[in-house]
């Protein structure tokens, strides 16, 4: 077993026992601490920047893409989402909810209004205990009942909690795209990258056309910006953004509704919706036309049309 795989068992093992608060001040300062040590890799990482071979550009030449996801861990996020889907209505924009099955009491009337109003459904994981992943057996019977939900919401998409990931275990899941791993990211508990700002299609088989899209988170999660690292203004995830346009780039981030504070004074693990709004104002302002916000079922379903198309030419060249 690695290092990385029994530290993180160790911890989820006894987060049970540790106050939130003391988890989060315990998080925050080795994050701060560790910080230093990755100026040259975060928030960007130079390498990331290369299209994949064969890139044809998003769609109706649009500059870059913008997906916004919302993974809602708690109840107190739940009870926030349509506050949020009202914020990115008024300002022009459509996202991905992502909901823990059996975490906490479920209200379908939140998710069939997120649908109805034209924004996806997605699952968040299963029990957001941070052991998904311990075992393959494990998985295997935790599939199951994912895959069961996945079909009763109608959702293609899938979002393991704190970013854990095994991409090959992740065929065992009804999905066209996942959104588990990121470009960059030292500070999640498994800091393996895949050191891209554009999707990738995981395949069953060297030569199979039967996979998924994986779809890289690319800026920074607001709880490490604001709760980890108290970050007072968004000006990372306006400067990563800069850089991923540059590049033509996605410019995928997860927000969660659970740390957005929409009134009054933030809690110690909150902060003001305001940071968000204003990042989504500066999207409109500086780039206008140049971007496609699609859903991100749409940008898989792009990524994956070019992905065979790719390999068919390959195939008959």
């Amino acid at each position: 077993m690695r290092f990385t795989e029994l530290r993180n068992r160790l911890y989820y093992s006894v987060r049970p026992l540790i106050p939130r608060p003391v988890q989060i001040e315990l998080r925050s300062t080795l994050a701060r601490r560790r910080r230093r040590a990755f100026v040259d890799s975060w928030p960007i990482l130079p390498s990331a920047g290369r299209p994949p071979q064969g890139w044809p550009g998003w769609p109706d030449q649009r500059q870059f893409a913008l997906i916004l996801l919302h993974d809602v861990e708690t109840a107190r996020g739940q009870d926030r989402c349509l506050a949020l889907m009202h914020l990115e209505q008024r300002m022009g924009f459509r996202s991905a909810f992502n909901f823990v099955p059996e975490r906490y009491p479920l209200i379908p009337s939140v998710r069939e209004t997120l649908a109805a109003q034209g924004f996806e459904i997605g699952v968040h994981g299963l029990t957001h205990d941070g052991k998904l992943f311990q075992s393959r057996a494990i998985f295997r019977e935790r599939a199951k009942r994912i895959n069961s939900y996945l079909q009763q919401w109608g959702s293609v998409g899938f979002v393991s909690p704190s970013s854990h990931h095994n991409l090959a275990w992740m065929h065992d899941l009804n999905i066209e795209y996942d959104s588990s791993t990121f470009d960059t990211d030292p500070f999640e508990p498994q800091a393996d990258g895949v050191q891209t700002i554009f999707p990738l299609w995981v395949s069953r088989g060297d030569t199979s056309d039967e996979g998924y899209v994986e779809l890289p988170y690319t800026l920074p999660q607001d709880f490490t910006l604001f709760i980890l690292m108290r970050e007072r203004a968004n000006a990372i995830w306006k400067r990563k953004l800069d850089w991923i346009v540059q590049h033509g780039g996605m410019a995928l981030v997860i927000a969660h509704p659970d740390y957005m504070c929409f009134s009054g004074t933030p809690a110690a693990d909150e902060y003001p919706v305001a940071y968000y709004q204003d990042f989504l104002a500066y999207v409109r302002a500086s780039y206008q036309d140049r971007f496609w916000q699609p859903l991100p079922r749409e940008a898989a379903a792009f990524f994956r049309r070019h992905t065979l198309a790719a390999a068919a030419q390959g195939q008959s060249s």
